[in-house]
């Protein structure tokens, strides 16, 4: 990905990381962490790699704190600064965000499989489906490409970015749970 933003001029970086991303993982969707001190390294690193390797003309980023804050350290290396849209958060998990996978996994066994094979009428209890997220994600990237401030960084999160990777999959949001993104990683489209 040298210098390149894809053919769609947007670069998607997920956020460093937070403590619900560490074992045992929690559903974090929009609960609001903070980056942890791996996080801050790691969005400093990210910096530095957008810095040497790609041409930005516009920052964007989740409201969220753990992708703002990312976005924050990316914008003191590149002097872009961010501009903060709700729609690139996490996907909204509901009555899951807090707790661990494996006790929603033990406790609704049937719903946990519904989520992990990305079940297209799986909603979260209390929360959004994949499609929602996938449709409101996509809508700020559509925005995003309409503003011209192309190449664009936009930095969120992984199930947004999984989204996003899904539409150009031929399995859709079935293949939700195989693309994979780690903090601090980005993804040109």
């Amino acid at each position: 990905m040298d210098g390149a933003a894809g053919d769609s001029g947007l670069l998607l970086a997920r956020h460093g990381q937070t403590d619900d991303n560490l074992a045992p993982l929690r559903f974090q969707g929009f609960r609001d962490t903070p980056l942890n001190a791996a996080g801050l390294a790691q969005a400093d690193e990210l910096a530095r790699r957008v810095a040497g390797e790609f041409t930005v003309r516009s920052l964007w980023s989740s409201d969220l704190k753990r992708a703002a804050a990312t976005a924050g350290i990316i914008a003191e290396r590149i002097r872009r600064w961010p501009r903060l849209d709700a729609r690139l958060r996490e996907g909204d998990r509901g009555e899951w965000e807090g707790r661990l996978f494996a006790d929603v996994a033990r406790e609704q066994p049937e719903a946990y499989a519904a989520w992990m094979r990305a079940d297209p009428g799986f909603r979260f209890p209390g929360g959004e489906s994949l499609q929602e997220h996938s449709d409101r994600v996509w809508a700020a990237l559509e925005d995003i490409r309409a503003s011209g401030l192309l190449p664009a960084l936009v930095v969120c999160h992984r199930g947004s970015i999984r989204t996003v990777l899904c539409r150009s999959d031929p399995r859709g949001l079935a293949a939700f749970h195989e693309h994979d993104v780690p903090n601090g990683g980005v993804v040109a489209l």
